[in-house]
């Protein structure tokens, strides 16, 4: 076992903002301080998840109301974290997801309208208090957004692009969403500015990592 503590982030964002690019340069960052680093992703990152992953980003928009999308979330999510995320933090890994139950709270909850309160009651059934050490909320106007989205399903069948398809309305409630979530969770949030150039929003990214963790990532 590691000497170090594990280290849970979440990446968290509209459509298009980029956090699986950023994503493989933090964990390529750590790695070159000598961590183990362990990526995975929501919904998705144990075989069940993946499961339902499939259920929850393809076909049509309508295929779920709120409620039934907000259960399917905190099911796989539930298998994530006792299969995939616990494990590793207790081997001393960092752990980088992409997406997290704050996710859930923006999409559901202000996405669809079924309020944060709701979906935080079902955080705490799933789960508990389980929650990232650090969350990068990475921010960009949501036509931006929904353009970068739009290009990288262009050439793929079956698209996981299920959510994409909701309308510029529910995008707008989602990024306001977030903006109220790193509002009322500064103590582990921090928002990235992501309308700029890859390399300028992983200078952002890293600087905000370095801050949050004052010293524990080296």
């Amino acid at each position: 076992m590691s000497e170090k503590p594990g280290f849970f982030i979440s990446f968290e964002g509209g459509e298009g903002s980029g956090k699986t690019t950023q994503i493989r340069r933090l964990e390529e960052w750590f790695r070159h301080q000598g961590r183990d680093v362990v990526v995975t992703r929501e919904p998705g990152g144990s075989p069940g998840a993946e499961e339902i992953r499939n259920l929850l980003l393809t076909g049509d928009p309508g295929r779920w109301d709120a409620v039934t999308e907000a259960f399917l979330m905190f099911a796989s999510r539930r298998d994530h974290v006792e299969r995939t995320i616990r494990p590793a933090l207790a081997e001393g890994h960092v752990v980088l997801c992409d997406r997290f139950a704050d996710s859930s709270v923006a999409y559901q909850g202000y996405g669809h309208g079924l309020g944060p309160d709701y979906i935080r009651n079902l955080w705490m059934l799933a789960i508990g208090d389980f929650k990232p050490d650090l969350t990068l909320i990475f921010d960009l106007p949501i036509e931006v957004g929904l353009d970068r989205a739009g290009a990288r399903f262009a050439n793929v069948s079956a698209a996981e692009d299920r959510f994409e398809r909701m309308g510029l309305e529910f995008h707008q409630r989602l990024r306001e969403g977030f903006m109220e979530i790193a509002r009322t969770q500064s103590d582990r949030c921090r928002i990235i500015d992501a309308d700029s150039d890859v390399d300028t929003v992983g200078e952002r990214m890293i600087s905000a990592v370095s801050d949050a963790l004052g010293g524990q990532g080296s």
